[in-house]
């Protein structure tokens, strides 16, 4: 939870690195709570077949996008890469797969020019 809340507490802070524990958890997390909203949605009839959406889904969609696109590129950072290799989701298959090993890589030991490695400040 803590995980989740530090990226909330840096919004849209596009700058510095990001390590793989708070990138993950921050995924998990709202998987969590996107199937719950999602569950939530059908039992109250909100959820629409057509979009794939609920009323609560998507807002809670709308909310996370910003910190989510934040964590992602500094998870980027972390390996050495820029935030801008974020749209490499954007080719077929092959971006998401690609993208996917980036996120799963664990980060520079030392310090790059996105900053110092997050493992040496947080205990």
């Amino acid at each position: 939870m803590n995980w989740y809340l530090k990226v909330l507490k840096q919004y849209a802070d596009f700058n510095g690195r990001a390590r793989r524990k708070e990138y993950w958890m921050f995924v998990i997390f709202n998987i969590v709570v996107a199937f719950v909203l999602g569950f939530i949605d059908g039992i109250i009839g909100t959820y629409d077949a057509q979009t794939g959406y609920g009323v609560l889904g998507g807002l809670y969609t709308l909310a996370v996008l910003i910190p989510g696109l934040a964590v992602g590129v500094r998870r980027l950072h972390d390996v050495g890469k820029s935030g801008w290799m974020l749209l490499i989701a954007f080719i077929p298959l092959v971006g998401a797969i690609w993208l996917l090993v980036l996120f799963a890589t664990d980060g520079n030991p030392n310090e790059n020019k996105y900053g110092v490695n997050q493992k040496e400040i947080i205990v």
